[in-house]
């Protein structure tokens, strides 16, 4: 039998496969531990290659040029699969692995794999009453990988007779085991006792929960597995960015899972989208189940058409990125170093707030400078009212809940945003952290009753209009630092969120302001308010810069 881990891993080293820093990094781990075990676990390549054996021997294609023929997994696939199944306890023989997370662009077989998987873990594992699950946002998208499973069993003598097709679900009469597709808004989510769960385009999954409640459903099982198969997307702060920062925690050795397996396809450096000898990169079906010369076609049209080019980055190359037409690029964005807010205690700083809508999110940013360094230390506290919330998160599926908990954003009593709580967040930087805020911005619209307070307190207030001529420049310096990753904003998820849903209005002299993202239609659901703050405290720090400097 071979041994497809080993030999995947020296084609890449030859040069031979093209292959990222964190697949490597994977690669290398698994390697050396084939060379030194580590005890309680051992390497069974038998074990390794039984769901290998069961797809190639009993699961066939259904679409496309290889309807009706035998699915010949690729070698990428076959080292992925020895990887999963092959580490075993030396003592009990159950497998280690727990968790797979699998990025790789678009059309590189996945949901055959992913189908042909589930179908060996409701026959093949040997797992009395077992539960397998496709699990999506929608019905219609966790159907996909079912039906698939569907279509082979259809396809294959021996699977057909003992496999049976019920309304809703695959049963295997002979374990007492079942595969059903299920969604988020289930109502049968609560009380399942899954041995398998596949989570097919996590990307699109907004809600934390659902991984939530399918990985605390596998808690009864010995040997449970739950599959995360995936490309890039859009949207930001979901459980996709989540799983990827612990994926890669995970490779680069500062977290310790020897249960999680991530397999990232992707490439190094976004300027290697037009180099072909990198697209396998993240394309490792590339030439045998991806069309090479669609793929170049998708490239071309992206150099000439920049609202066609996030897709191709995010879809076909794993780059983040935020939707077409956007201010910024999800890399530019991303800054993900932190600080101690009492590193920052007895400053001096800018503020800015955008009051927004008295029913939106509302956000009171302060800036913060210290003398010899350009760089710029950014605290947000968003505020949002707690009548309707609920729905907010549910319908909308933006996780306020979780940032409330994670002490970002303040819930105001009622159906409206108290502007008053904004007023304490500034009385409570000086008063806790001696935090001053030497000037305040703030857009003068519905916001007359506020500033009175705020100037009761002391504070000083700079009106700052949503116009051209007023944001223009100051926007082009925020632009210049947050690509040069000098705004420590403390890694916060909101202001990251906002920022990618920002898009820029330019009139007939190149001036810019921002306005609100349009992304299939959720207009509505894309804050930019966080993003708005810290701009109107960035005009007001660049109208004061020289005082601002020499008060530090």
């Amino acid at each position: 039998m071979t041994n497809y881990i080993l030999e995947y891993w020296n084609k890449i080293q030859s040069g031979e496969i093209a292959a990222c820093k964190r697949l490597k990094q994977q690669f290398q781990k698994l390697v050396e531990e084939l060379e030194n075990p580590r005890d309680p676990w051992v390497f069974d390549l038998e074990k390794a290659n039984q769901p290998i054996e069961f797809i190639e021997t009993f699961c066939k294609h259904s679409k496309g040029k290889w309807a009706g023929k035998p699915v010949k997994l690729e070698l990428f696939q076959k080292a992925i699969i020895q990887a999963i199944y092959g580490f075993v306890h030396k003592e009990t023989g159950l497998r280690r692995c727990r968790e797979v997370f699998i990025l790789l662009g678009r059309k590189n077989g996945k949901t055959t794999m992913l189908s042909a998987l589930g179908l060996y873990m409701l026959v093949g594992d040997g797992e009395g009453g077992a539960e397998v699950f496709s699990i999506a946002t929608k019905k219609d998208q966790a159907r996909l990988v079912f039906t698939e499973a569907c279509n082979m069993v259809s396809q294959s003598p021996a699977l057909r007779k003992h496999l049976k097709k019920r309304k809703t679900d695959l049963y295997f009469p002979v374990t007492f085991s079942k595969f059903e597709p299920l969604a988020s808004e289930s109502n049968s989510l609560d009380g399942l006792n899954s041995h398998c769960v596949i989570m097919d385009e996590l990307h699109a999954i907004k809600d934390r929960n659902l991984y939530d409640v399918m990985k605390q459903s596998m808690t009864a099982r010995e040997q449970p597995i739950l599959f995360m198969i995936t490309t890039a997307g859009f949207v930001r702060e979901c459980i996709f960015d989540d799983i990827y920062s612990y994926a890669c925690k995970v490779l680069d050795g500062l977290i310790e899972d020897e249960r999680f397996l991530a397999f990232i396809y992707e490439l190094d450096d976004r300027s290697e989208w037009t180099d072909f000898r990198a697209w396998e990169k993240a394309n490792p079906g590339l030439g045998t189940i991806k069309n090479y010369e669609e793929l170049a076609a998708f490239v071309e049209r992206a150099k000439d058409d920049p609202n066609f080019l996030p897709t191709v980055l995010t879809k076909d190359f794993n780059i983040r990125e935020t939707v077409a037409g956007s201010w910024l690029t999800f890399e530019q964005i991303n800054n993900e170093e932190t600080f101690d807010i009492e590193e920052l205690r007895n400053t001096y700083a800018v503020g800015g707030v955008d009051l927004s809508s008295t029913t939106d999110l509302t956000c009171a940013t302060l800036l913060i400078m210290k003398p010899g360094s350009d760089k710029k230390y950014c605290i947000q506290r968003y505020f949002l009212p707690e009548e309707g919330l609920e729905e907010k998160v549910t319908e909308d599926k933006i996780p306020y809940d979780k940032w409330r908990e994670r002490d970002l954003l303040t819930v105001t009593p009622g159906n409206k945003v108290d502007y008053h709580m904004v007023t304490e967040w500034f009385l409570k930087m000086m008063n806790e952290y001696d935090i001053t805020p030497l000037w305040i911005g703030y857009d003068p619209w519905n916001a007359k009753y506020w500033v009175q307070e705020m100037e009761g307190y002391g504070f000083q207030m700079i009106e700052v209009r949503q116009g051209y001529q007023t944001l223009s420049q100051p926007m082009k310096e925020l632009e210049a630092d947050l690509k040069a990753h000098k705004i420590n904003y403390n890694n916060n998820p909101i202001l990251k969120w906002c920022l990618t849903n920002v898009q820029v209005k330019r009139d007939e002299n190149d001036n810019i302001k921002p306005v609100k993202g349009q992304n299939k239609g959720q207009r509505n659901r894309q804050r930019i308010d966080g993003a708005v703050s810290l701009l109107i405290a960035y005009t007001v720090l660049f109208n004061h810069l020289q005082d601002y400097m020499a008060m530090i």
